[in-house]
């Protein structure tokens, strides 16, 4: 009786600590839709296209790629290519949370939508089913709203402005593009690729057109994977053998 009054108890604490963290994610990085909003607005769109873009589309670092890269000049099949292949690892979210979630046909599509790295994150940090749909549900809707809402906010405020590099909020994507990425650079290898993607664009933007260098420092991930993977063959063909029981005690066989 004890136990059942005790996970009781418990039930209720769990949801809000769920709430309380969804809440927290869903603030913290929907205030970063004011910084897109600036810089999309800095790259020549019109306010209703940058706001379609994140109600539509709603992948924060694909929406910074692709607006970045037409403020550099750049051609729109270009800018395109290069935020599908960062929006790509959405997919990948999207089968492993099919399994965790388990959501009604009908309300598959509707979630897809907000399938991406923070409602994926938190979702499966949850140790159960029903913790991980409140955790996708809450940090979903809390993001997209407020995403959406300072997309409007930053572009309806830079256009009144006028010209966003007098006062520097040009570089409010790029900043917030770097924040985005920071917290992920938790491994040698993903060093690796960030710092090969590095020299990989900065060494294309000046020989290729706009929007051609996002997709040439894709190229850093297979290859620094590759250079791992020979690394760790290498390693593993090199290590010594731990010695036979045999060959330690010889005497035994006697």
């Amino acid at each position: 009786m004890s136990g059942r009054r005790a996970d009781e108890e418990e039930g209720p604490d769990r949801r809000r600590a769920v709430v309380r963290d969804a809440l927290g994610v869903g603030v913290a990085v929907g205030l970063s839709g004011f910084a897109f909003g600036v810089t999309s607005a800095g790259a020549g769109l019109s306010l209703w296209q940058s706001c379609a873009l994140s109600l539509l589309v709603f992948t924060g670092a694909s929406q910074f790629a692709l607006v970045s890269a037409l403020g550099a000049g750049g051609g729109p099949l270009a800018a395109a290519a290069g935020a599908l292949f960062l929006g790509t690892r959405n997919a990948f979210y999207g089968l492993r949370l099919s399994r965790l979630l388990e959501l009604p046909r009908a309300l598959r599509p509707l979630a897809a939508q907000w399938v991406i790295d923070e409602t994926s994150a938190v979702a499966l940090a949850q140790p159960d089913r029903a913790g991980a749909r409140l955790g996708f549900t809450v940090t979903g809707a809390s993001l997209y709203a407020l995403w959406n809402l300072t997309t409007l906010c930053g572009a309806a405020g830079a256009a009144a402005l006028g010209d966003p590099s007098r006062w520097g909020l040009d570089a409010a994507g790029p900043a917030v593009f770097l924040a985005l990425i920071a917290p992920r650079l938790t491994g040698p290898t993903e060093r690796a690729v960030a710092a090969l993607a590095v020299v990989l664009a900065l060494t294309a933007v000046p020989l290729l057109p706009a929007g051609v260098p996002v997709l040439v420092a894709a190229l850093a991930a297979p290859a620094a994977l590759a250079a791992t993977g020979r690394r760790t063959a290498t390693r593993r063909t090199t290590a010594p053998h731990a010695p036979s029981r045999t060959q330690e005690n010889p005497e035994d066989d006697a």
